[in-house]
């Protein structure tokens, strides 16, 4: 292998050749190619891209590189993906609620890092094993029709040391690079449905409506030349999708859902989320169908049940689900007040990810450990007329110290306006192989 030759053909905006991207992945998952060789290629294709044969080879040759699993789970396994957003706990409130209509969800979660939240440190907050063995995670899929669980150390693990280049070169916004991240994860470990949630916004991985729609399109091309059931929902992240942010919290927010007693953007997504999955299981077919069985197991508690099976199931405390209020705790609970009357007119979603990160419920660094404890509520969306010192949120945090901190960049974050403002936009457009349908 000539890797040299690889990086100038990308360089010189050429296509690899199907054997070429086949030695970059071996090269990335035995160690083979030094990093720096591996880091030089990368920023040729941040800077040149791949065409749509190359990002599918690429996909397929990471989801070769470990372990491909093909999951008996009784039933047609399906899985979900967020690009990543704050307050976007969709996980926690639709795996239950498709679970409790007979659908078999195989969920394979990250942790968070930089201004997104990771479903993974969610569960760990109250207790919950995010490192289920492939027979104890199968098997309980199939008795109670639900697991999640971090990505094991045989899955792609060409996309494990990419990733951390990609990481620490900027070239995470690259779209052929996130499309065959997110997709070899996906295709390894068997999903046969798969929808996946391309967030559109300030606190998105691509800001852009276009470039959200680009994406989706690559992944749902890749899943489909895969032979995989496919589709891509385009959701807002302008503003943060659930109140809550902060990970104890976050579980708050998604039981609180399931017991019938809070509602909003995050119930909406993860019901459209939930059908697209029900279609993608056999279950439904169409999403208006989809959706009247989720808001039934919502209605009569079946999908609270199935999430204190889960938690249960995976070692963390089910009595959350009865008593939600202990997630809300933390040394320092203060209001960060409106400094003046006025419409809220833009949110920087992002600045808003980051302020949680500097109360210690993210990571700045993946060796980072996270404070469960800490994070906000927002008592404020778009379009919201506040009077002078009404509270635009309410932080939870460590010492007083991080209060400061996290005060200053949520008022940074949060723009004011005399003139009435919009709301934002919540969905956008359904993506699936047979073409763009916007909502």
């Amino acid at each position: 292998m000539n890797f040299p030759a690889i990086i100038t053909d990308k360089k010189m905006k050429r296509a690899l050749s199907d054997e070429q991207i086949a030695d970059f992945v071996r090269g990335a998952a035995d160690g083979s190619v030094p990093d720096y060789q591996l880091a030089a290629l990368l920023m040729a294709i941040r800077l040149n891209g791949m065409d749509a044969r190359e990002t599918t080879t690429l996909t397929l040759e990471m989801a070769k590189s470990g372990d491909m699993l093909h999951p008996d789970v009784g039933g047609i396994p399906v899985d979900k993906h967020s690009t990543g957003g704050v307050g976007d706990t969709t996980t926690l409130v639709l795996v239950p609620l498709c679970a409790a209509c007979g659908a078999k969800i195989a969920k394979m979660s990250g942790r968070g890092l930089g201004h997104t939240g990771g479903t993974v440190d969610k569960m760990e907050s109250i207790g919950m094993k995010t490192d289920l063995p492939e027979e104890d995670f199968l098997r309980q899929i199939r008795e109670i029709g639900c697991a999640v669980t971090g990505q094991s150390a045989e899955l792609a693990p060409a996309d494990k040391t990419l990733y951390a280049l990609r990481d620490t070169t900027s070239t995470v916004d690259s779209l052929p690079l996130i499309a065959s991240s997110i997709m070899s994860k996906k295709l390894a470990s068997g999903a046969q449905g798969i929808v996946l949630d391309v967030k559109v916004g300030s606190g998105a991985i691509m800001p852009t409506y276009e470039g959200s729609l680009e994406l989706a399109r690559a992944m749902v091309e890749i899943g489909t030349r895969a032979g995989r059931h496919v589709s891509a929902l385009l959701t807002g992240m302008d503003e943060p999708l659930g109140s809550h942010v902060g990970n104890r919290l976050e579980v708050k927010e998604a039981i609180d859902i399931l017991r019938g007693e809070s509602a909003g953007p995050l119930l909406t997504v993860s019901l459209r989320l939930g059908a697209q999955l029900l279609i993608a299981s056999g279950i439904a077919d169409t999403p208006e169908a989809g959706e009247a069985l989720l808001e039934k197991a919502l209605a009569d508690g079946s999908g609270l049940e199935k999430l204190r099976q889960m938690i249960a199931a995976q070692g963390g405390d089910a009595s959350v689900c009865d008593h939600p209020e202990v997630l809300a705790e933390a040394p320092v609970v203060r209001d960060v007040a409106a400094p003046c009357a006025g419409y809220i007119a833009h949110m920087d979603t992002a600045k808003l990810g980051y302020a949680s990160q500097e109360l210690g419920a993210g990571r700045k660094r993946k060796t980072d450990a996270i404070d469960p404890r800490v994070g906000f509520i927002m008592r404020c969306r778009v379009g919201d007329h506040l009077a002078a010192g009404a509270p635009l949120c309410t932080v939870y945090a460590a010492k007083e110290a991080d209060f400061e901190k996290a005060q200053a960049m949520i008022l940074d974050a949060i723009t004011l306006s005399d003139t009435p403002a919009e709301k934002e936009k919540l969905l956008y457009a359904l993506v699936t192989a047979e073409g763009v349908k916007t909502l």
